[in-house]
């Protein structure tokens, strides 16, 4: 359980808060490159001659490498002390390698080839930057109430979410091509690495305590120690959360493919999920600094209703659905990251981030693939399973909050 938070001196708590609102922002603008480029990726790489197949491959292994490497970046944050190179270095590949998309229609025959090289590019950085990142910015956020802190970042985060599609449909339909509307882009990825660079100057660098005091400095006695037990119950908690947690994926197909709704509002309703998920953010950001962990015992109600009504055959019950789903994602990359964050020395921070990421991607492609084949066969089958991973979700979270506060 979460210790209570010590009193901060109001010059130290508007230092934390201009490092919060700070990531958030540039989060706001790395997310409007990222998540406006992966809108419009399949239609790009079928543009240059991929079936759907390789968009498959392509995009599915993308979301591997963003998770999995997380593991071996995570680690090395902490072992080196380079919280901030390794932040660098992440988002300087996702404002490069996205707007570079825009010329791969005029290589000819190697623009597929580049624009896969491009793509998993950008998701190495994702992986590269997100546990140093997510450690900088809990070390900030404990100094405000670590729930609210992650909460506001994430609901600045998902404004970039709603707006990067929004601007892509928009410059695609005004120019009539995908490549003047990836090129845009390069405006947002130069904003987060200028104001990037601004928050680090501003407020320094917030490093964890326990990690190395200088670059290349030995292992602190933390990193010798095993993540402790609590951890890991709540690591499987959020594996079974995530393997339930039907993708918008297999959700946009039942909309489009049973004429739920018109192909052109899919997007939109995706925006909104977006809009919702950064409100449950703040809701329980803002819950964990009272309640602690105990306020993520609604995360698997929100996992089972989302296919209780988002394959439904109404379009009013599955836009209710796609909301709800994305009230999920909310929770899920915030206050869930509070927890982790609590759950773990400071500086074993960065590393406990990869970890959780790895066991959450191993859960995300089976639950993905094990979702898209009942969905296929037995709706009720499906409901049923996910019901059946959210008891285990369940179980795994109380026995993790109870072992962490007999701890």
């Amino acid at each position: 359980m979460a210790e209570p938070r010590p009193a901060v001196a109001p010059a130290a708590a508007r230092s934390a808060w201009r490092a919060v609102v700070g990531f958030g922002v540039v989060s706001l603008a790395a997310d409007m490159v990222y998540e406006g480029a992966r809108s419009v990726t399949g239609p790009l790489l079928a543009s240059l001659g991929a079936t759907a197949v390789v968009v498959g491959l392509v995009t599915g292994l993308g979301e591997a490498v963003a998770l999995v490497l997380r593991l071996f970046s995570g680690r090395l944050a902490d072992r080196t002390g380079r919280y901030w190179g390794l932040t660098l270095a992440g988002y300087a590949l996702t404002a490069v390698c996205v707007p570079l998309l825009a010329v791969t229609p005029f290589l000819g025959g190697a623009g597929l080839a580049v624009a896969v090289a491009l793509v998993l590019a950008e998701r190495t950085g994702k992986a590269v930057r997100s546990p140093a990142k997510s450690a900088l910015l809990a070390t900030a956020a404990a100094q405000v109430g670590m729930g609210r802190g992650l909460g506001v970042h994430k609901a600045l985060d998902q404004v970039g979410a709603f707006a990067g599609p929004l601007v892509v449909a928009g410059v695609a339909a005004l120019t009539g091509a995908l490549w003047p509307a990836v090129a845009v882009l390069v405006v947002p990825g130069g904003i987060a690495m200028a104001l990037l660079l601004v928050v680090r100057r501003r407020v320094g660098d917030p490093r964890p305590a326990a990690s190395p005091s200088a670059p290349g400095s030995p292992p602190a006695a933390a990193l010798t120690t095993r993540l402790p037990g609590p951890f890991w119950w709540f690591a499987g908690s959020s594996a079974a959360a995530t393997a339930g947690l039907v993708t918008f994926g297999v959700i946009s197909f039942h909309l489009t493919r049973e004429q739920v709704l018109p192909v052109a509002a899919v997007p939109v309703v995706y925006a909104g999920a977006m809009a919702v998920g950064a409100v449950a953010a703040l809701a329980t950001g803002w819950a964990y600094d009272r309640v602690a962990g105990r306020v993520l015992l609604v995360l698997p109600v929100l996992v089972v209703l989302v296919p209780l009504l988002a394959f439904s055959d109404a379009a009013g019950p599955a836009v209710a659905g796609v909301l709800v789903w994305g009230a999920a994602v909310g929770v899920q990359d915030s206050t869930v990251k509070a927890l982790v964050a609590d759950l773990v020395p400071a500086g074993r921070r960065a590393g406990a981030y990869g970890s959780f990421a790895a066991v959450q991607g191993g859960a995300a492609v089976l639950g993905g693939a094990g979702a898209g084949w009942l969905y296929e066969r037995s709706l009720p089958a499906l409901v049923v399973l996910v019901a059946l991973t959210q008891v285990v979700s369940l179980v795994l979270l109380l026995v993790s909050l109870r072992r962490s506060a007999a701890g």
